[in-house]
This record gives structure tokens, C-alpha cells and sequence, in this order.
């Protein structure tokens, strides 16, 4: 797993939570060239990704293998201990209850969403699923996140 670092140093341009979205952007994209739904995601602590994930429900055969549960389990192995407390999840689209609710028992400490889902978002479905002290951060990127969704929806039609 390459690891990325971010350094206020690598750009005034961009901010850490774009920086790091970006990268969560490039693991949807290789769910999409897979024929993934193209969701991504990574989780960094103290300024490096420590986990990448993209859906792989479809490869593995598996409902659970959404982008989160892959980052949340490299990350654990990577800390090695269940919780993830002081790191940041990045994540292109709105985890779902399922992955909430494994964020929550993990106790992350940050999550940093693009696209808004409406259909299966924690956030209609359960917003009280994540820790008490986990910051929920929406619409990073949003247009981006949203329009990988979108092209990957409307070729499938």
C-alpha cells in the first residue's frame, strides 16, 4: 500500500481535507474500473494515509466489503488495535448505517464525506450511529464524488 503523506509544505493551493479526498477520489475510480459501484476511501492519521479502500461487494461477493470496512480493517492491522481514535476517515460518499455503525464501534475520530446519499446515508437513517465525539464533515469535493456516481449509474442503464 503506497503511503501518502501531507505537508502543509506541498501546496498553499489545496487544503488537507481536498488533498486527502482527492486520494479517496483515485480508490473510487479503481472501483469504477472494476465495475465497482465507485465509492473510495482512506483513513490518515497525523498527516498519513494508513488505509485505502474501495468497494469491492461484487469481487469478494460479500454486502460488507464497502470501501469503509476495507480502510477501517487495513487500518486497524496498520495501528494494530480496533480503534481509531485521532484519525480521518475520507470517504467519497455518505457512509451508509452499516458502515456508521462500524465507524462508531471503531471510534473515529473524524469523517470527512463528498456526496450526500439520501437513498442509504447514515445520516437519515441513524445519525446517532457514530461516536458521541466523532466530527462529521459533509460536501468536500461533492460535485466530483457526485459525478463519478452519476456517469457510473447512467452507463449501467
Amino acid at each position: 500500500m503506497p503511503i501518502s503523506y501531507y505537508s502543509e509544505n506541498d501546496s498553499q493551493d489545496i487544503n488537507p481535507d481536498e488533498y486527502f479526498m482527492k486520494q479517496a477520489l483515485l480508490e473510487a475510480k479503481l472501483a469504477g474500473k472494476r465495475d465497482e459501484v465507485p465509492i473510495g476511501s482512506v483513513i490518515v492519521c497525523q498527516g498519513r494515509i494508513i488505509a485505502r479502500g474501495h468497494n469491492l461487494t461484487e469481487t469478494l461477493n460479500d454486502v460488507t466489503a464497502h470501501a469503509e470496512m476495507q480502510s477501517i480493517t487495513a487500518a486497524a492491522g496498520f495501528l494494530g488495535g480496533k480503534y481509531l481514535i485521532d484519525c480521518t476517515l475520507y470517504v467519497t460518499v455518505e457512509p451508509c448505517v452499516m458502515c456508521a455503525g462500524a465507524l462508531g464501534w471503531a471510534q473515529i475520530s473524524r469523517i470527512v464525506y463528498g456526496a450526500s446519499d439520501e437513498k442509504r446515508g447514515f445520516q437519515r437513517f441513524a445519525p446517532h450511529a457514530l461516536h458521541p465525539k466523532t466530527e462529521v464533515v459533509s460536501g468536500v469535493l461533492e460535485e466530483e464524488c457526485s459525478k463519478l456516481m452519476k456517469d457510473f449509474f447512467k452507463k449501467k442503464r
